[in-house]
């Protein structure tokens, strides 16, 4: 399995600012002195040297995460703007004249989560398949409605591929394009459900927009096993400890710290920043990330994560190594 990031921001897409762009011309020049730039290649090996928040972005879009299978059938998570580019990278791959099947898996239905599907290219194409995965009972009103003006120009009814929707039970597996799936309830305003993925002694787990209360014991153990020796855990690190326990507690999401505990207890192999707050700019969440990996380091089971940041560069995807 590989992991592809098409959106990695919590609650709202964003874009770099002309400042934020600005701050990333003036480093890349400053540390330009003494360096030869007399050739393309020169040149873009002076880009691949600077550090990946002056050359790179973590990304704008809205949740959208794609799971490479290596079968016929695609597997998404979330809907959220991200899933234009992915659409668009669909159309470039496969054509319009060649159907594809696609499963979505919803981890719950606010509007950053499903906001990019009027505009994810294969629902307009015939012959194309889509089912909706969730654990809400109503995703299909939910998609529905924002379909509907004055919320939009395209009336679902008016969309040519085959749509359907599928209510799962939490807590069941099911078999779903070649992966064993099940799902469990987080602590979120009006609930969202974790995913968890296994295929061929691999797994991955995707947990955004679920808040952790690692005093309640029955709880911490529910996603100790949920994340157990997963290969990589997708994990919502919206906001710093400090913030989750404090001023944004009952915000409905988590930090960075708690998601080394739960993973080093669940003996997860890579844990993956997700969800970034769309206030923090990429040197802040490359601090972040690194805060993350010295903590990591320091803990009572230091060396047993690996901790990445989920991120888009230069518009293709940056995978985590394969699972």
């Amino acid at each position: 399995m590989k992991i592809r990031f098409w959106g990695t921001r919590g609650s709202i897409p964003v874009a770099l600012t002309a400042e934020q762009l600005r701050a990333k011309l003036f480093a890349a020049l400053q540390g330009a002195s003494g360096h030869t730039l007399d050739s393309p290649t020169a040149i873009n090996a002076y880009i691949d040297s600077l550090d990946f928040d002056i050359a790179g972005t973590f990304g704008g879009h809205s949740s959208c995460v794609q799971i490479d299978c290596g079968g016929d059938e695609h597997v998404i998570l979330d809907m959220g703007s991200g899933a234009r580019p992915l659409g668009q990278a669909m159309l470039e791959r496969f054509g319009p004249g060649k159907p594809q099947t696609y499963h979505v898996f919803m981890s719950h239905l606010h509007w950053d989560h499903l906001m990019g599907f009027p505009f994810f290219t294969p629902i307009y194409l015939p012959g194309n398949r889509i089912i909706i995965h969730s654990c809400h009972e109503n995703v299909e009103n939910a998609f529905r409605r924002q379909q509907r003006e004055p919320s939009f120009p395209v009336d679902f009814s008016q969309l040519a591929a085959d749509i359907r929707f599928d209510v799962m039970s939490p807590d069941s597996t099911q078999e779903i394009a070649g992966l064993r799936v099940c799902a469990k309830k987080q602590r979120h305003a009006g609930d969202s459900y974790g995913w968890r993925f296994e295929q061929g002694g691999k797994s991955v787990v995707y947990s955004t927009d679920s808040e952790h209360r690692l005093e309640d014991t029955e709880e911490r153990e529910g996603f100790v096993r949920f994340f157990a020796d997963a290969d990589a855990v997708i994990f919502d690190a919206m906001y710093s400890l400090t913030e989750a326990i404090t001023v944004k507690a009952d915000w409905g999401h988590s930090s960075n710290i708690i998601g080394v505990e739960l993973c080093q207890a669940a003996r997860a192999k890579r844990l993956i920043l997700f969800h970034h707050e769309p206030s923090y700019n990429d040197r802040y969440i490359a601090q972040t990330l690194e805060d993350t990996r010295r903590f990591e380091e320091a803990s009572i089971a230091p060396g047993s994560v690996t901790v990445y940041a989920s991120l888009r560069r230069y518009g293709t995807c940056v995978l985590p190594p394969t699972c």
